[in-house]
């Protein structure tokens, strides 16, 4: 997932500022300058990109007002926003000027000032897009999932690393509640804490990540049924063990709200593969693969 600059060149020098800060803060973002490179068909690379990205920031100046580039990606932006029934384009204002009519409804982001405030406008706007920690996925048109995760470590310094995962249906009296609990051995531990110390907490976090996603790809069958209130359970192995390196995971699910008197079958095992995938879109630097990190 990335986010689209437009702008004119001659407000290149606050773009490059922007776009530092917004990378600072987690976010792909796409500016011409960074990504074209000599014999690139710049007209197909900016389409794609426009096409792509899940946000288009659109840098409001007087030069960019009179810039027929900046109009035509304000136009492919506005469009794909009516088509796609969802906010994409993102005004930020840089100096006051006249504003095309169909921008004039937004509200925008006020660079006039401070950098620092149209900064937090932005990326309170592009939060979802941005966030690590937690976001929502949908398999099905009435059917979504919440999910969120946190780590650290437990008093005898094993790694601990926490996925919850809230299963909503729009047409079903209940919500399914599924936790898991990844606790890494001595040497994973140790592992982790070696990358806190550098800084690099995020590498270990991705790459267990990335371990159970691929997990769930070669083992199909990782599912759970509720047939009551009682919580079901399961764990396994994760990990190489020829490398001394593995965690433990345990797996809980339980439904909550009305009985329906049926049961309930919880794939939890795509829920990992559908979370990895959505991080492989935000995180330049996901690890490719688990093994090289242990």
């Amino acid at each position: 997932m990335s986010v689209f600059i437009s702008y004119s060149h001659e407000d290149k020098n606050f773009v490059d500022r922007l776009a530092a800060n917004l990378v600072k803060n987690k976010a792909r973002v796409w500016v011409d300058r960074w990504e074209l490179h000599v014999g690139d068909s710049i007209i197909d690379k900016i389409q794609d990109a426009i096409q792509e990205s899940d946000a288009l920031i659109i840098i409001i100046s007087k030069a960019s007002m009179k810039s027929e580039w900046c109009k035509k990606e304000l136009s492919s932006g506005l469009l794909r926003e009516l088509e796609e029934k969802k906010v994409l384009v993102l005004p930020a204002l840089l100096e006051k000027c006249d504003m095309p009519v169909f921008l004039r409804g937004k509200k925008y982001a006020d660079f006039t000032d401070k950098l620092s405030d149209g900064l937090n406008e932005i990326l309170e706007a592009i939060a979802s897009l941005t966030s690590d920690t937690q976001g929502r996925f949908q398999e099905q048109p009435e059917y979504h999932t919440d999910w969120s995760l946190d780590w650290g470590f437990t008093d005898d310094g094993l790694y601990v690393l926490h996925l919850t995962f809230v299963d909503h249906a729009n047409n079903v009296p209940y919500v399914v509640l599924t936790e898991i609990s990844i606790i890494g051995n001595e040497a994973a531990s140790k592992h982790h804490a070696l990358q806190n110390e550098a800084g690099k907490e995020w590498l270990g976090r991705y790459a267990v990540l990335l371990a159970l996603g691929d997990f769930a790809q070669k083992n199909n069958e990782l599912q759970l049924i509720i047939e009551d209130s009682f919580p079901q359970k399961t764990n396994f192995l994760l990990g190489d063990p020829n490398k001394g390196a593995y965690y433990s995971v345990i797996v809980t699910a339980r439904r909550m709200g009305e009985d329906t008197g049926r049961d309930v079958l919880i794939d939890y095992g795509n829920h990992f593969i559908t979370v990895v995938e959505q991080l492989k879109k935000k995180i330049k630097d996901f690890p490719e693969t688990f093994s090289d990190y242990i």
